[in-house]
């Protein structure tokens, strides 16, 4: 199953290397259980949900540990951005990968249209504020990213910026992408580790999840009719997120596109990335000098003394 791949397996199947020709038919919207590496060969659906599920609980004993280690060495801060198309699952693999870690060192930002005071500043100004501090995780549900698809797909709204005058073509949409990659590059170099994920879902999914929405009273909810119109630009979206992910997988800030036809292989894959990102930080806990441990001896032995 994903789980049981190596980290270097992970890279090579999910990440996307930077400065390579990016194609989003290159990569799977579903694990196929009949095996990648023929790791899955003979391994039911059925088994591998199950097992997928059990990775998910034992790993997140893991992360938590990992998260204990990065907020004690108060060196490195994580953040962590999801993108996706809608009904792609990124709420709940927000909430079921990062339910198992200290609320008190991590936080989850969910970024929707602009207020009229975000608006009188720059697209990025609302992303900075939101940055993590250092020892904390911070996860962002959709991001600055959303400047580089949902404003390409409908141009229209970039008056919304109140930008200067001036052409909106491909030197533009450049620009932006060169924006993003020197503010990832200036938090990399100032110890925020970027871990962005693009959950890919297939149109055909997508569908039957709407459906699933539409005919489940209890998840009338969760359905716009916003989520309908959208799914009418899927190509236009599908072109941007390959312009963007190509443009923007970079050695300090990689992508890593998940297949999101099944939630569970997500939660799985991403837990494991995550966990693994933080690992390979090289963190270690606070040392404590000679005469640190001196007074800290004493405290143990005044303790003791008290019966």
């Amino acid at each position: 199953m994903p789980t049981d791949l190596t980290f270097a397996d992970q890279k090579k199947l999910f990440r996307v290397e930077p400065g390579s020709k990016f194609r989003l038919k290159d990569y799977r919207t579903e694990w196929h259980h009949e095996g990648l590496h023929g790791v899955d060969k003979g391994r039911t659906e059925k088994e591998l949900k199950a097992d997928a599920k059990e990775y998910l609980k034992e790993n997140l004993k893991s992360l938590s540990a990992a998260q204990e280690l990065l907020w004690a060495s108060d060196q490195r801060s994580v953040l962590v951005i999801f993108q996706a198309m809608d009904a792609a699952g990124k709420d709940g693999t927000i909430k079921h990968v990062m339910s198992g870690l200290n609320p008190q060192g991590c936080s989850v930002h969910s970024f929707k249209r602009p207020s009229d005071e975000e608006y009188d500043h720059t697209y990025l100004w609302r992303h900075m504020k939101a940055l993590p501090e250092r020892g904390k995780i911070v996860v962002f549900n959709r991001s600055h990213y959303e400047n580089l698809l949902v404003t390409k797909v409908h141009p229209e709204w970039l008056k919304n910026e109140k930008l200067p005058e001036g052409e909106r073509g491909e030197d533009f949409w450049k620009s932006r992408e060169q924006d993003i990659n020197n503010l990832e590059m200036h938090l990399w170099r100032n110890g925020v580790t970027i871990v962005k994920f693009f959950l890919y879902v297939s149109r055909k999914e997508q569908q039957k999840r709407f459906i699933d929405r539409l005919t489940d009273e209890s998840k009338h909810w969760k359905f716009s009719l916003a989520d309908l119109s959208e799914r009418i630009h899927w190509d236009a979206y599908m072109k941007a997120y390959e312009d963007a992910i190509g443009a923007t997988s970079t050695e300090w800030a990689p992508w890593w596109v998940i297949p999101a036809d099944q939630k569970y292989v997500t939660r799985a894959i991403v837990s494991s990335v995550l966990r693994r990102t933080i690992e390979s930080l090289g963190l270690k806990y606070p040392s404590v000098d000679s005469a640190q441990k001196a007074r800290l001896a004493e405290a143990l032995t005044t303790l003791r003394g008290e019966g």
